[in-house]
């Protein structure tokens, strides 16, 4: 019983002797800075100092080096047991995406403050005659409209067409009915006029391919002139003009403007 005990008092010296050794205690290490660094490098300037890394998440800042660290826990300099687990955040190697907004109407201000809220940024401005001073137009991504909706990665640069506040000379009401909703819509902004209320006549799947079969304003008046012919109506630069969309294309008449009384 005395062998026993004696042989039982002697594992636990060791056992207690060697704890330390086992755990560690009392051996500390100062965490290396791997900020900005790359997550190979990181990890190998980590794992040297005897330290196990573990990547714990990842963001996304256009302004750093794809898979870069973005944040260390413990931070630098920090002392700490050796063998801890250093967590790292890294920048991710792809950006997340986002929809384009349709901020149409909104002003140049209102914007920008959304574009930022969804990490994205304002690009070039321009301006074309628009009695709506400082609206945004159009928005553009690589000088071509983008439609509301449009997946663009975070960081896009968006720039914008803005009305410059006075309208320009007066012309004569363009025709637009039996074009497609896309191809008035480009003809008008060559223009300078934008296209306001869309009010779908029928059943509609697609509204781009759509046929206009009515705007307003019409191309003629109701006023006759000293010939006995309709008076055209007349539009500036920068002014709306509604349309009326339908899947099937209207019958055109002969007459010019017939079909827009």
């Amino acid at each position: 019983m005395l062998a026993g005990l004696g042989l039982v008092v002697i594992l636990m010296l060791l056992f207690f002797g060697s704890l330390s050794w086992l755990t560690g205690y009392g051996k500390t290490e100062k965490v290396p800075s791997v900020m900005g660094q790359n997550m190979v490098a990181a990890k190998k300037i980590l794992e040297d100092k005897g330290f196990d890394v573990v990547i714990q998440d990842s963001l996304y800042v256009d302004s750093v080096a794809k898979q870069a660290v973005l944040r260390q826990t413990p931070e630098a300099d920090a002392t700490v047991k050796s063998g801890r687990t250093i967590y790292l955040t890294i920048n991710r190697t792809i950006p997340p995406q986002v929809e384009m907004p349709n901020l149409a109407g909104f002003s140049v201000k209102s914007a920008e403050m959304y574009l930022i809220s969804l990490g994205l940024k304002m690009g070039e401005i321009s301006y074309r005659p628009d009695i709506a001073r400082n609206s945004v137009l159009e928005q553009l991504y690589n000088n071509e409209p983008i439609k509301p909706g449009t997946k663009i990665p975070i960081g896009t640069v968006i720039s914008f067409v803005l009305g410059n506040g006075i309208g320009g000379s007066d012309m004569n009401v363009p025709d637009v009915v039996g074009m497609t909703l896309d191809e008035a819509r480009n003809y008008l902004s060559g223009i300078s006029v934008s296209i306001g209320s869309i009010v779908p006549v029928g059943a509609i799947k697609d509204s781009a391919t759509s046929f206009v079969i009515r705007q307003t304003p019409a191309v003629l008046s109701d006023s006759l002139g000293v010939d006995g012919l309709r008076i055209p109506n007349k539009i500036k630069q920068g002014q709306v003009m509604d349309v009326y969309i339908s899947s099937t294309a209207p019958v055109r008449d002969s007459i010019p403007g017939a079909n827009n009384k």
